[in-house]
């Protein structure tokens, strides 16, 4: 029998969603019953991370526990957080509860130790809470491989207000902050960095690997998929679907009248 997925989100509510969209989509489902559970909590009211890592703000830590308690009580095996800065706090949220949160962020540098073994030079796109916790350098270096982030008038014109700004990804603008992550990658790429990770589950949400022409990885992606292989635990081998192409319906009917 599969695990159930306990999703701790709010963190922010369209990262949440589009977990959620590819927990459905990658899962190898032919039909409503052989999709797995899942179960949500959205709770937007956690106080910000990077202002509590950068400013002593309210801690997370006290909501983040609640909203872990309220999955496992539901019957969550265990649980996912699409929110990289949120994982600075993950092992005081652990402490508080039974059943074990994944932890993206070394999910992810496992991925790029395994699959780009010659990288040696990581460019990281997050929050300015996530680049001083070195949530990600820590886990880098454990495979010796350099991180590398914006310089700090990047950090804030570009990456920051790309996440924060009044028309940046949290208050719903998608080109805009696109444009902007897309100079800060491609400075880091013209500086070393061999790949980049898109340290923010906001970041994930508009930059496109097809735009790019070097590599991107997407922590959110990797970690729907972790989240689909330990809830079908008892299977040795998890055969993800691929995403759906936006247009793919259109142009299987163009094949099918053409071929009338």
């Amino acid at each position: 029998m599969a695990k159930n997925i306990g999703i701790l989100g709010g963190l922010g509510p369209e990262a949440t969603n589009e977990i959620c969209h590819q927990i459905t989509e990658y899962t190898p489902a032919t039909k409503d019953q052989e999709h797995l559970n899942v179960i949500t909590y959205s709770n937007p009211k956690i106080p910000d991370r990077t202002e509590a890592i950068l400013h002593g703000g309210e801690t997370p830590v006290d909501e983040m526990v609640k909203t872990a308690k309220a999955l496992e009580l539901a019957g969550a095996d265990f649980i996912i957080i699409p929110c990289n800065t949120a994982h600075y706090f993950v092992e005081e949220v652990q402490k508080e509860i039974s059943i074990p949160i994944i932890n993206m962020i070394k999910e992810t540098v496992e991925f790029i130790a395994r699959n780009y073994p010659d990288v040696k030079r990581v460019g990281v796109l997050a929050t300015s809470g996530t680049v001083k916790s070195e949530v990600y350098g820590t886990e880098l270096a454990k495979h010796s491989i350099k991180t590398m982030y914006p310089n700090e008038n990047e950090q804030e014109r570009l990456v920051m207000a790309a996440i924060y700004g009044v028309d940046g990804i949290k208050a719903k603008y998608h080109s805009y902050p696109r444009l902007m992550l897309e100079k800060a990658a491609r400075n880091l790429i013209e500086d070393g960095a061999e790949l980049i990770i898109c340290g923010c589950t906001e970041i994930s949400l508009v930059m496109n690997q097809k735009k790019v022409p070097y590599v991107l990885i997407n922590p959110s992606e990797i970690l729907a998929k972790k989240a689909i292989t330990e809830a079908f635990a008892e299977n040795d081998e998890i055969e993800f679907r691929p995403r759906m192409v936006r247009g793919h319906d259109m142009v299987i009917m163009e094949a099918i009248e053409e071929e009338e």
